[in-house]
């Protein structure tokens, strides 16, 4: 609603001010295309996301200073310190990185974001760089129209650059003009009310343009050009930089709640800086003539005097806010608290990954994580075994310990709330996801899926094999007791361990040792058939317990099967000739006959 009304009223305004002063249609022609020119660098720069950057992110998050480089190398190279915001947010909200980190890497990002008020000032109003401008667009659209991804994106980057030499050309000539019709510099406002006056101006301004970035080179453009004085100009950078916080703001409304918390971060920290900024001005105008003094510049070089405190008060921030970020996350984590589930709610699918190639599969890895440690609760409770067993070395060691009653649970009401919700909502995104996947992503997504559906058949099947197993398995009839307790050692031998790869470097895990679990319980199952005969006619069990051993089994070789399958899909390698060599060693159904067939053969020799 509010849209509605703004939108009329900027382009009344816009259009009275193109009808009084034709100079405005140059400055908000080079804001526009200045705009523009973001539009193509982040498309660019989206083109090498499909691994690069990602990857980067991935290993420089491990120590709080890495983080904080990493967000300053990456908005000065990126210069949109936005983008980077919407990245870390995606990662954040897809479980790849931690709440620490991703602050880190904002407020390095907004160290980063400084040098492009450096290069504009020191560079770009001293040299007549429409004459750059114009090649770059020229070989820039060129590249724009392959088919190669990297040349397409270069051919963006290139383009973007282009436009944002012309935008600031145009920013400077208008403004050069304007002097000859209004001087903007009458309406300065002197002091510490005209401070917080321009500040409120700055901060509006760049919430309109949705970049800090634009902000600043109308700023020093229009500083340059003696249109607004140097305190005033000092006000507006400041306001420019609380503005900049609703770009991460509106890519949080994709997000889940770890995105809300780091786009709130993102607002505390502009918000902190700027209450430090505006009381302290006098001390931070001193430390900037003291600055420039020492970097030679000279000191009627308003423009890069106000580069250098765009950089200062940002510097301050960060140095001030890094020793808190325990307590911020600790506020954080109050402020927007972690949503309780009723039924299981996704934790790291979410539109925002859709730009981020490996992101989105990396958080579909991580929904499927959840979904299958849902799946373990579950299927645990269901076979009366305690679900902190399975994370204990125990697992691998001893058969779990069977209660002396058997414990009330609703397998079927832990299925519907804690998996088949979350597993309809998983199988959603990725049906909407395929499409914006490179074809190479298309096996992983698709293992994914599998392995899914694989989760959720396997609790189903546990809830078909509860009864009788809980049952048998404190029976005092041993015949009929210890099938059913190698059944369920099983099951919880292989969930244990599922969760140890889990715990395991990427580079150290073997999941092929999971298939002797298909093995075990083929070996079993046709033992088991091969025998019920002779166990019948023993008198040793009855026929209704032998068609139900053998019922159980089959449903067990399912279970685990499908489990099997779920632990390569989550922790086999990645990449895609790992994945490959690892698919072919895997054993298959007709591997398996073979080895059992091999091994009963041996076995009568």
């Amino acid at each position: 609603m509010l849209r509605k009304v703004i939108l009329p009223v900027i382009f009344a305004v816009l259009s009275y001010g193109f009808w009084i002063s034709p100079n405005l249609k140059e400055i908000c022609a080079g804001v526009s295309i200045f705009l523009f020119s973001m539009l193509f660098l982040e498309e660019g720069f989206k083109a090498f996301t499909g691994g690069l950057l990602e990857r980067l992110l991935k290993t420089t998050t491990d120590r709080q200073w890495k983080a904080l480089l990493f967000g300053f190398v990456a908005a000065t190279l990126m210069q949109c310190s936005s983008l980077v915001s919407v990245i870390t947010i995606s990662f954040l909200s897809a479980g790849l990185i931690w709440l620490s980190a991703g602050l880190g890497i904002i407020f390095g990002a907004n160290i980063g974001t400084t040098t492009g008020a450096w290069l504009i000032a020191g560079f770009g109003l001293k040299v007549d760089i429409a004459a750059y401008a114009m090649p770059m667009l020229v070989f820039g659209i060129i590249l724009v129209f392959q088919s190669a991804k990297s040349l397409k994106g270069c051919g963006y980057i290139l383009a973007g650059l282009g436009f944002l030499f012309l935008g600031i050309h145009y920013m400077k000539e208008g403004f050069d003009s304007f002097k000859e019709t209004i001087d903007l510099a009458a309406y300065a406002t002197p002091g510490f009310a005209g401070l917080l006056l321009f500040t409120l101006i700055g901060t509006v301004a760049t919430i309109l343009m949705q970049s800090s970035h634009a902000s600043l080179v109308l700023i020093i453009t229009a500083l340059a050009a003696g249109q607004v004085t140097y305190e005033n100009a000092l006000g507006l950078a400041i306001g420019a930089n609380i503005g900049t916080t609703i770009t991460a703001v509106i890519a949080s409304f994709k997000a889940n709640y770890q995105g809300k918390r780091l786009a709130a971060a993102h607002f505390l920290f502009k918000l902190v800086t700027a209450c430090i900024a505006v009381p302290l001005i006098g001390v931070f105008v001193w430390s900037v003539d003291a600055i420039a003094a020492g970097l030679g510049i000279a000191e009627t070089d308003y423009a890069l005097k106000l580069a250098v405190f765009h950089s200062l008060f940002n510097v301050v921030g960060v140095v001030l806010m890094m020793p808190l970020i325990p307590q911020i996350e600790i506020v954080l984590r109050r402020l927007i608290p972690k949503p309780r589930e009723e039924t299981a709610e996704p934790r790291y699918i979410t539109t925002a990954v859709f730009d981020f190639p490996e992101t989105l599969l990396g958080a579909v890895r991580q929904e499927t994580q959840h979904l299958y440690e849902n799946a373990v609760e579950v299927m645990t409770r269901g076979l009366d075994i305690d679900p902190a067993f399975i994370r204990s070395p125990e697992a691998s060691r001893s058969p779990p310990p069977v209660p002396a009653t058997k414990i009330e649970y609703d397998v079927e009401k832990g299925y519907l709330t804690t998996v088949k919700s979350l597993f309809a909502v998983i199988l959603d995104f990725i049906s909407r996801a395929h499409t914006a996947l490179p074809a190479r992503f298309g096996s992983h997504l698709y293992a994914l899926r599998d392995a899914c559906q694989g989760i959720a058949l396997a609790v189903k099947t546990i809830e078909s094999l509860r009864e009788n197993t809980l049952t048998y398995i404190r029976s005092d009839n041993t015949n009929i007791k210890e099938p059913y307790t190698f059944i369920r050692a099983q099951i919880a031998e292989l969930m244990g361990d599922i969760h140890r790869l889990g715990q395991l470097p990427e580079d150290e895990r073997d999941v092929l040792e999971l298939d002797r679990f298909k093995f075990a319980i083929d070996e079993e199952y046709l033992t088991t058939k091969n025998s019920v005969e002779e166990l019948i006619l023993g008198g040793r069990i009855t026929a209704l317990m032998a068609s139900s051993l053998v019922n159980d089994l089959e449903f067990a070789r399912t279970i685990i099967w499908r489990l099997v399958d779920v632990g390569k899909a989550l922790h086999g390698a990645h990449g895609d000739v790992e994945k490959e060599i690892e698919d072919a060693l895997a054993l298959d159904e007709q591997d398996v006959t073979h080895e059992i067939g091999h091994a009963t053969d041996k076995g009568r020799e």
